[in-house]
């Protein structure tokens, strides 16, 4: 069984879908935001549930749709821990596994392009990211990045698997697909064969541009691709998203639940019934659903209900699962004339286990009062 290997010809960027023959539960590794439609089909086409979104680090050259993904598919996120992706629900280290139906990926920590940078292990497959390519390496001289450590990382993690695991690289731009830790070992120009010090002589000596997109893709990629960050003039922290039609920014659980419980925001949850009833509601917020099932269009009754929650001119802080439908929300409120603001990393819970899951994000995990069953 082999992965859905998808390319972005953009950026060179291959994205990957696994999936369970049986259950037909997915997990989708490195997708890039404008396939996103692409990619919908596809799960689609094959009548694949995605389980997961996973990232191999956070990239510089193009921007992920992890974040779009959740929102349409009711999948999870998860991303290395030492990348700053704190809206991923689950942080991954070494070891870690995810299981999708009776499938599973081990996390290999394989830092080098990037200080968190991981490679994924399926069966007979390993998934390099930027850490080793085809016939080549990822750089390793901005965003954290080591040639002593992609060293390591190769020689001693990568090149210690089987010599037939299979190589799926995060990049190739002269349309070569995989490879083989056999064949890498034996014949990758940049580190067959050399010792420490010739590897970090041949890195230095690269001299490769600064990837075009790393101003706008680093910011929004470190927010599951839904935008980049800044602090307003208080210092308080506000990851704004860049959009033609606007709001006022994103904030974190912990600034929302301080306006809120200061009485200067009114907070409106936009998840369905359905999804209030199965993980949790929040005490004190006003229920208003965006959409009230997957794949309607506007809750027809949303503009009058809005304005009634929260007074003219008044501010209003928006949540929903993942953070995708209270943007969309929040610009809405934008155009009806009210101060609107997205919480960041959603609202989403396991009501089996009673816990919010992932270590960075949650309501219920910043012990903030905002949860009950």
């Amino acid at each position: 069984m082999t992965p859905l290997q998808l390319f972005d010809p953009a950026s060179s960027t291959y994205s990957y879908v696994l999936f369970d023959p049986a259950t037909r539960d997915a997990l989708f590794i490195d997708p890039v935001d404008s396939w996103l439609e692409r990619d919908l089909a596809l799960l689609r086409d094959h009548a694949l549930k995605l389980v997961w979104t996973v990232e191999t680090h956070a990239h510089a050259d193009h921007i992920t749709s992890g974040g779009q993904l959740v929102e349409h598919t009711g999948a999870r996120t998860a991303a290395p821990e030492g990348c700053g992706i704190a809206t991923a629900a689950t942080q991954l280290g070494d070891g870690d596994v995810l299981q999708f139906g009776g499938e599973q990926v081990r996390v290999i920590h394989t830092p080098g392009h990037t200080a968190g940078s991981v490679s994924y292990l399926w069966r007979k497959h390993v998934f390099t990211g930027d850490a080793l390519l085809i016939d080549g390496c990822g750089r390793t001289d901005f965003q954290s990045g080591s040639a002593e450590a992609l060293y390591h990382s190769i020689t001693q993690r990568l090149f210690t698997l089987p010599d037939d695991t299979v190589v799926w690289p995060g990049h190739d731009d002269q349309g070569r697909t995989h490879s083989t830790i056999g064949a890498e070992k034996a014949g990758n120009t940049r580190i067959a064969g050399k010792s420490l010090v010739e590897f970090v002589a041949t890195m230095d000596q690269l001299g490769l541009p600064r990837p075009a997109r790393m101003d706008e893709a680093l910011p929004a990629n470190q927010n599951s691709g839904l935008g980049g960050g800044r602090q307003d003039a208080d210092g308080a922290t506000l990851l704004e998203v860049q959009t033609a039609d606007g709001y006022a920014g994103n904030v974190s659980p912990e600034l929302a639940c301080q306006w809120w419980q200061a009485g200067h925001a009114v907070l409106i949850d936009v998840r369905t019934d359905a999804e209030r009833d199965w993980v949790g509601f929040v005490p004190g917020a006003v229920a208003l659903a965006w959409k009230q099932w997957p794949g309607m269009a506007m809750n027809p009754q949303f503009d009058e209900a809005v304005k009634a929650a929260v007074p003219a001119g008044g501010r209003a802080v928006l949540l929903c699962r993942s953070g995708v439908r209270s943007i969309t929300a929040a610009r809405r409120a934008t155009e009806l004339g009210l101060e609107a603001y997205n919480i960041l990393e959603g609202f989403e819970g396991d009501p089996d286990a009673d816990a919010h899951r992932g270590a960075r994000g949650g309501w219920r995990f910043r012990g903030l009062p905002w949860r009950q069953h």
